[in-house]
């Protein structure tokens, strides 16, 4: 059994792919959730040797989840596919979890370059942290996409929400339920092609009015 699965939600990125599983540490399994590509991204991600699985349900949540499910590892990392995260740094999110000093670790999202994260996008971020810290006290900066924590307690959690809501519900509950979250930063790179939720000020917003109504 591999140490640590890495859930991949999928939305047409053949052009990431590549890159993205190339960098995925020995010892983890790439788990790519396909989440209705048209592109050929889950005959790519098969052909280079990831575990692919199809959600026929729109939404990042969903994906998520869908992944989430079809883990059998211990511990299980969420990562963007879109090459804007470096696979290879998430040791750095699993290894506080592997070895007991958390039970919930995000990667704090450092961009490198200017274009690396819009301006909406990152005022977007600020607003939800934020909230995030009111809600919880939990004294995080990003609700940053590569995380990791244990299979069998995310799944304990009961996410319900499987749009935009889900990293954020993911959150909430850990903290409800008293679990130790934290996070590490990480270099942010301009993502490959264009992102579906943060892309614009249209998906913007919609993923804050989904977290919002989580945090409601």
């Amino acid at each position: 059994m591999n140490a640590v699965d890495v859930v991949l939600p999928c939305l047409d990125e053949a052009a990431a792919l590549p890159w993205v599983l190339a960098r995925i540490p020995e010892g983890y399994r790439a788990i790519v959730v396909d989440n209705g590509s048209t592109d050929g991204s889950p005959e790519i991600a098969a052909e280079l040797g990831a575990t692919v699985v199809t959600e026929p349900r729109r939404g990042f949540g969903a994906a998520c989840h869908a992944g989430l499910e079809a883990a059998t590892a211990p511990i299980v990392c969420f990562c963007d596919c879109d090459a804007s995260l470096d696979p290879r740094l998430l040791p750095t999110v699993a290894d506080p979890v592997a070895d007991g000093r958390a039970d919930l670790v995000l990667g704090r999202r450092r961009p490198t370059s200017a274009g690396a994260w819009p301006v909406h996008a990152r005022l977007g971020n600020l607003v939800l942290s934020r909230m995030i810290r009111r809600r919880t006290g939990v004294g995080l900066h990003d609700l940053g996409p590569m995380r990791a924590a244990r299979r069998i307690a995310l799944l304990d959690l009961g996410i319900t929400d499987r749009r935009s809501g889900y990293p954020l519900e993911m959150v909430v509950k850990a903290a409800d339920t008293g679990w130790r979250v934290g996070e590490i930063d990480v270099p942010y790179l301009p993502r490959t092609g264009r992102s579906k939720v943060t892309g614009t000020w249209k998906g913007t917003w919609h993923a804050v009015r989904d977290m919002r109504a989580v945090l409601r």
